[in-house]
């Protein structure tokens, strides 16, 4: 019988923490799918589209592994980079200046070849021109500040205020990466309320002179 990585069961610390306040956590090398794209991802159809190109291209490298290799993984949840040119419009949740990427973690054994066969497979079974911008990507996030929200995705804003005015000063540490969230929780199933997600943050150490 074949055994189907998880992401979430084998990185326990990076894919299920418990922490409801902010801790520092060690981010391995991971690779991902991504799409990227910009606006307001409750309204924008390239946000949409772009969701549903990943876990087509997903589900096809998962099928040709396991039938091509015998090695079988579960579709990991989706992930999102999130920034803006002014980051004041990000924390202000003015969405329609948001850009993103898009992400699905696949195992490191899935190929640059793997995935441009599945881009082609997808493409071919129905017409999703997004697949054609579904590409690979390593993240090397490293040492990150992460927790565990719990609440509606608009309510995120109290929480990444205290990240950014207590928890960095108070550590000595200045962010180095994008803002990553974690979406464990299906929100057409789910009262906002009851969303889990993990909300994460690259950082590094300040300079003396930056304290």
């Amino acid at each position: 019988m074949t055994t189907k990585y998880d992401v979430k069961r084998a990185l326990k610390r990076c894919y299920a923490p418990r922490n409801t306040d902010w801790e520092l956590v060690d981010i391995p090398e991971l690779r991902y799918l991504a799409v990227d794209g910009h606006g307001d991802p409750n309204t924008a159809d390239a946000y949409r589209h772009a969701v549903e190109a990943l876990y087509a291209v997903a589900y096809t490298v998962k099928f040709t592994s396991k039938r091509e290799l015998g090695q079988d993984f579960v579709v990991g949840p989706l992930e999102g980079l999130w920034w803006a040119d002014d980051m004041d419009d990000f924390l202000a949740r003015r969405k329609d200046n948001w850009r993103w990427s898009m992400l699905i973690n696949v195992p490191d054994w899935i190929t640059d070849r793997m995935i441009e066969d599945a881009r082609r497979t997808a493409l071919a079974k129905k017409d999703r021109p997004a697949v054609q911008d579904v590409r690979p990507v390593t993240l090397r996030e490293g040492a990150s500040a992460q927790v565990l929200h719990i609440g509606s995705y608009d309510d995120e804003t109290p929480v990444l205020t205290r990240l950014h005015r207590d928890y960095l000063p108070a550590n000595g540490l200045r962010e180095a990466g994008l803002h990553h969230e974690i979406y464990l929780s299906d929100p057409r199933r789910t009262d906002p309320a009851r969303l889990r997600t993990v909300l994460r943050q690259p950082v590094e150490r300040c300079r003396p002179t930056e304290r």
